[in-house]
């Protein structure tokens, strides 16, 4: 994993950590799988939101926009919460499969 991506996941665990202990909740294998999906079908109700297909609930074009960056970054903080529980090294993963369609000096 990449040094940035380390430190990224490291401030997610922590934060993740502090929810965990303050709401006594366990987290297993199952768990950082199915908040994953929780937080996928948040990030999709932002996005209907936003192109007009789900209902705004009175919500400014302003709030919706920060609502959808709000639940992406919950969808990758869980992603790397996920990867970091089941030992994927993401950055190597990353290489292995997208950048090597790079050019080798962009990869």
């Amino acid at each position: 994993m990449t040094e940035n991506l380390r430190a990224i996941s490291d401030k997610v665990a922590a934060v993740s950590d502090i929810y965990a202990q303050r709401f006594d909740i366990s987290r297993d294998a199952d768990w950082f799988l199915l908040k994953l999906q929780e937080e996928l079908g948040e990030l999709t109700a932002e996005y209907l939101k936003l192109s007009g297909r789900g209902r705004s609930k009175g919500a400014s074009a302003e709030a919706i926009r920060a609502g959808l960056e709000d639940e992406a970054a919950d969808v990758l903080a869980m992603l790397l919460l996920f990867a970091r529980h089941h030992e994927i090294d993401l950055g190597a993963a990353l290489k292995r499969k997208w950048f090597q369609h790079l050019p080798q000096d962009a990869r």
